[in-house]
């Protein structure tokens, strides 16, 4: 059984930083791509950011040279670096996986449980 396990998250002041982080755990073959998506209130899950594990990232035009995406292959973790916080930035954080359970498997995409972030005066 794969899971995500994400942390990170709070409330923070317009202007702060948090850095999320997310583990997967349990049968893992080789992980691919990892990212983070967030769901702010009463709208759709939304593409964050994502990295090839080559660390080749991608990032959505709102959070362009605010946010880092970071991983370390070695701990099968995630990072999301979160600078110059926005009201807009309020959302549910989930990070996701593609990967692999065995060789030659069928690549999955798992799902962390999601982590609050709430940036507000």
């Amino acid at each position: 059984q794969v899971q995500l396990v994400e942390s990170g998250g709070g409330l923070v002041q317009p202007g702060g930083s948090l850095r999320l982080s997310c583990s997967a755990s349990g049968r893992i073959f080789s992980i691919y791509v990892m990212g983070w998506y967030r769901q702010p209130p009463g709208k759709q899950r939304e593409l964050v950011a994502s990295i090839t594990s080559g660390g080749t990232a991608n990032y959505a035009d709102s959070v362009k040279g605010r946010f880092t995406i970071s991983r370390d292959n070695a701990k099968k973790t995630v990072y999301l670096q979160m600078n110059s916080l926005k009201p807009e930035d309020t959302a549910v954080y989930y990070c996701n996986a593609d990967l692999i359970v065995t060789f030659g498997g069928r690549v999955t995409r798992y799902w962390g449980q999601g982590t609050q972030v709430t940036v507000s005066s």
